[in-house]
């Protein structure tokens, strides 16, 4: 591996927001098999005392891909794992965001979400591989 091209400790990706509405919620759902009635139906969110549709959790870690491919295209997303502290609703704008937490033979980011309130809805983090001279990004 090429060190001098390696990502910098503390290094970080650029934030990006995003906002899910019903009709994205109601895509990845049919997309996903993931259709669970809590994501789709207002109603049943409130009683379940959300004030919306909670986005589905999967497609929040989903929205940290980009991002990192945009930062480090030389770089191979591995694996990424996420702890998930509270509810994204529809309709909620969520702030992603990262930096380099660990640089070796791979590279680790912590990653975070933010909701509009600045609360951290979503911890995780991602495993990086450098893609090799002959792979196409």
């Amino acid at each position: 591996m090429s060190h001098e091209n390696s990502p910098r400790l503390g290094e970080k990706i650029a934030s990006r927001r995003l906002c899910f509405g019903l009709a994205d919620l109601a895509a990845y759902a049919a997309v996903s098999g993931d259709d669970n009635p809590i994501h789709l139906d207002e109603a049943l969110a409130e009683r379940a005392g959300l004030e919306a549709p909670p986005v589905h959790g999967m497609l929040l870690m989903a929205a940290f891909e980009p991002a990192i491919a945009a930062w480090r295209a030389d770089w191979i997303l591995q694996k990424l794992s996420a702890k998930f502290l509270r509810p994204v609703l529809a309709g909620e704008q969520v702030e992603f965001s990262g930096r380099v937490v660990e640089v070796g033979t791979y590279v680790l980011l912590r990653l975070l979400a933010h909701n509009e309130k600045r609360e951290i809805v979503v911890i995780a983090e991602a495993t990086l591989t450098q893609r090799s001279a002959d792979a196409a990004p």
